[in-house]
């Protein structure tokens, strides 16, 4: 798979409010897959599965079985990959632009 191709799951991953969601969950600690269907009362435990599907598919999460149970665990690199190519260098900008303004309007 190209990097292209891998950034294009990303992007269709977390174009969805609900695997949005989700990662922010797993942000903190891993869970299981029970624990965040409990968290989406509102979708059934098949939709919450399609979900996590999509969102281990773009590598975002990365699934552990301890028996019966999944854990799903955040997986934080190919989202600092995307602010790496995208994000890092138009803030290095941003903040150099900044910088010359103050400068210039402190003389």
């Amino acid at each position: 798979m190209s990097i292209g191709d891998a950034y294009d799951k990303v992007f269709k991953a977390l174009a969805a409010p609900v695997r949005r969601q989700i990662l922010d969950d797993l942000r903190d600690q891993p869970l299981t897959t029970g624990a965040l269907c409990e968290h989406f009362a509102d979708l059934d435990r098949c939709t919450v599965m399609q979900h996590l599907k999509v969102l281990e598919a773009a590598d975002l999460i990365i699934v552990e079985r301890r028996g019966r149970e999944r854990w799903n665990h955040l997986n934080p690199l190919p989202i600092h990959a995307i602010h790496e190519r995208w994000i890092g260098p138009h803030a290095a900008a941003a903040v150099g632009v900044l910088n010359r303004l103050k400068v210039d309007l402190e003389r």
